[in-house]
C-alpha cells in the first residue's frame, strides 16, 4: 500500500471513529472504490482501530486512572463483603456499567462473522442502509429533552440500552459512537456523559474486536505491511485526538442533525451507487 492510501485510511479512522458516522462504512467505502478491499483491508482497519484507542485513553486520561484504581478496590471489597449496591462512586457505577453493557454483545457474537462480511463481499448496499439507519438514531436524538444523569447516576436499563446499540453498530455504516451517544441521550444522560460512558465503552470492544483480526492474520499467514500499520496506527491516533475534541462541542452545541442530514444523503448516494455496479456487473473503482 502506499502511503496516500496509507494516510488516507488513517485520516477516515481518526476522524470518523467519534465523528457519528461510522468509521467503519467509510473505510470499506474507501476501500471498495480504490480496490484495497479484502482480508489485508480488515486487518489494517483493526490497526487503524487501535490508533484511535490511544486517543481515547489521552483524551480521557483522569477518568480512565481512575475507573483502574477503582477496579481493584472493588475486587477488594467484593471478596472482602464489603460491596454495597446503594453506595457506589461515580468510577465504580460506571465500570459495573460499561460490564452490563459489554454483555449485551453476547447476543451479537454468534453473528460477528456474518457482520464483517459486508465489508468484504464486494458490494456496498448493506452499508448504505446501515448509513440511513444510522442518520434516523441521530435525527431522533437531537431531538431529545436534554439530560440531567451524570456518571454516578446510570442505572442498568440505561446501560443495557446503550449496550445493544453498540451491538447492533457492528454492521459497517452504523456509527457507534452515534448509536452510544444517541442510546445515551436517550436514556437521559447529560450531554458530556454521553460522550464519556460512548468512547470508554468502546475500548474492550475494539480491543478484543482487533486482537482477534491480529490472531486471525497470523494464523492465515498473512502478509502484513508493518510500515503501513504503524504509518496508520500514529495518524490515526493524531487525527483522532482532534476529533474527540470535536465531537464533545458537537454534541454540546446539539449539531448531530448535521450529521444525521450527511449521513442520509451517503445512504441514498451509496445505495444508487450499488444498484447501478450491481447492473453493470462490476464495482466502480477510482485510480
Amino acid at each position: 500500500m502506499d502511503i496516500f492510501n496509507t494516510v488516507m485510511q488513517a485520516v477516515i479512522q481518526g476522524l470518523t471513529e467519534f465523528l457519528p458516522v461510522s468509521s467503519s462504512g467509510h473505510l470499506s467505502l474507501y476501500q471498495h472504490f480504490t480496490g484495497k478491499s479484502g482480508e489485508g483491508a480488515l486487518f489494517f482497519s483493526a490497526v487503524l482501530h487501535l490508533g484511535t484507542l490511544v486517543a481515547v485513553f489521552f483524551a480521557f486520561r483522569k477518568r480512565i486512572a481512575a475507573m483502574f484504581k477503582e477496579f481493584f478496590v472493588l475486587v477488594k471489597d467484593i471478596f472482602g463483603g464489603r460491596f454495597s449496591w446503594k453506595e457506589m462512586n461515580p468510577e465504580r457505577r460506571m465500570l459495573i456499567m460499561i460490564f452490563f453493557s459489554c454483555c449485551c454483545l453476547l447476543p451479537f457474537a454468534p453473528f460477528l462473522d456474518w457482520f464483517e462480511n459486508f465489508s468484504e463481499d464486494g458490494s456496498i448496499f448493506a452499508e448504505g442502509i446501515c448509513f440511513l439507519y444510522t442518520a434516523v438514531i441521530l435525527m431522533l436524538s437531537d431531538k431529545c429533552i436534554k439530560g440531567k444523569k451524570t456518571a454516578g447516576e446510570v442505572e442498568v436499563k440505561d446501560s443495557l440500552t446503550v449496550g445493544f446499540m453498540q451491538g447492533v453498530a457492528m454492521l459497517p455504516g452504523v456509527s457507534r459512537s452515534g448509536s452510544t451517544i444517541s442510546a445515551g441521550l436517550f436514556s437521559g444522560f447529560t450531554r458530556e456523559t454521553a460522550v464519556e460512558y460512548s468512547f470508554i465503552l468502546g475500548i474492550p470492544v475494539i480491543l478484543l474486536g482487533c486482537l482477534k483480526e491480529v490472531k486471525s492474520a497470523v494464523e492465515a499467514k498473512a502478509e502484513i505491511p508493518v510500515g503501513d500499520c504503524l504509518l496508520g496506527f500514529v495518524v490515526a491516533a493524531v487525527v483522532g485526538v482532534c476529533a474527540i475534541k470535536m465531537v464533545s462541542w458537537l454534541v454540546k452545541s446539539d449539531k448531530f442533525k448535521v450529521f444525521a442530514y450527511y449521513t442520509f444523503v451517503l445512504g441514498i448516494t451509496v445505495v444508487i451507487i450499488a444498484i447501478i455496479e450491481k447492473i453493470m456487473g462490476h464495482s466502480i473503482v477510482i485510480g
